[in-house]
């Protein structure tokens, strides 16, 4: 059930079975996604959560807020019982991207499950790229590199 704010969230009810009710507690969807993005980058192999103009523009978003957003590259659907998530990942070289997806799967279904007693209905992945060790030190090298500029 959604509240009349301006916020999204789900209205939980207090597990309370003597029949008196002390209020409410409203989970806002972006609570799941933080979990979720959270247990997704705890999990081994991931390199790293969401494309790459998302993360982009996530890294200029940290870098002038100070902070970072552990949702990012994360969607959620609350429902009142149920929630659904996706995730879009780089996985490391050499890692077997269905046993990162297992273990994904497994990871955000505890946390999210454990921390708001929503059940989680669906997790898709959506695996973007590979991440090869190394490379990103490369490309930093050669455009830093005064010797190898192509103007003077």
């Amino acid at each position: 059930m959604a509240t009349n704010d301006s916020r999204s969230g789900t209205a939980l009810g207090t597990g309370d079975t003597s029949g008196g009710t002390r209020g409410t507690t409203v989970i806002a969807d972006t609570v799941v996604s933080t979990i979720a993005g959270i247990a997704v980058r705890e999990t081994d192999g991931i390199h790293s959560v969401g494309g790459g103009a998302s993360r982009a523009l996530g890294a200029v978003k940290d870098k002038v807020s100070r902070s970072n957003d552990p949702g990012r590259g994360v969607k959620v659907e609350v429902g009142e019982k149920q929630t659904a998530i996706d995730v879009d990942i780089v996985v490391d070289y050499g890692i077997p991207i269905l046993d990162a997806a297992k273990n994904i799967r497994t990871n955000v279904t505890d946390a999210v499950e454990t921390m708001t007693g929503l059940e989680v209905v669906e997790i898709n992945i959506k695996v973007l790229d590979v991440h090869v060790p190394g490379s990103d030190d490369e490309d930093e090298d050669t455009e830093r590199s005064p010797s190898k500029s192509r103007v003077q």
